[in-house]
């Protein structure tokens, strides 16, 4: 398999629409607990934003928030008493590529005690097809 055909793979298993089974089901509990956000709402000085992708996707670019963390969904759990201690009384806004991880993000900073947490609707990608900016490490880019 090559690199395009792993990459539509991995993005296929990013989306919420496709996903089947005993995780659909987790998503769906995730989601009568857990607000959805729209990019239009978001509020990049007030809010902190949590980017719960891969340490390699976020080379390709994050929200540039003032508050923004890269924390993978996977040590989330093991960031809150460390870098998010005293955060749980901020509004939160979890992402990822599509919104599934950042759901389950979301839910699982709840269920440690963050009173206002939110998911953003389709994660960075509705982001980006808005025309809003990422930020990386060579600069802020868009689409056009």
């Amino acid at each position: 398999m090559n690199h395009n055909e792993q990459m539509k793979k991995y993005y296929q298993r990013c989306d919420i629409d496709l996903i089947q089974g005993h995780l659909k089901e987790l998503l769906t509990k995730a989601k009568e607990e857990i607000q959805q956000i729209q990019v239009e709402d978001i509020d990049l000085e007030n809010m902190i934003l949590i980017d719960v992708r891969e340490a390699d996707e976020f080379a390709s670019g994050v929200i540039p928030a003032t508050s923004v963390f890269t924390i993978p969904r996977g040590k989330l759990e093991f960031a809150v008493d460390d870098k998010l201690l005293n955060l749980s009384d901020h509004t939160v806004v979890c992402y990822c590529l599509k919104g599934a991880r950042g759901l389950l993000g979301a839910k699982t900073l709840k269920d440690l005690g963050f009173s206002n947490v939110l998911n953003l609707e389709g994660g960075i990608e509705s982001w980006v097809k808005s025309g809003k900016a990422i930020k990386n490490y060579l600069g802020y880019f868009k689409t056009v």
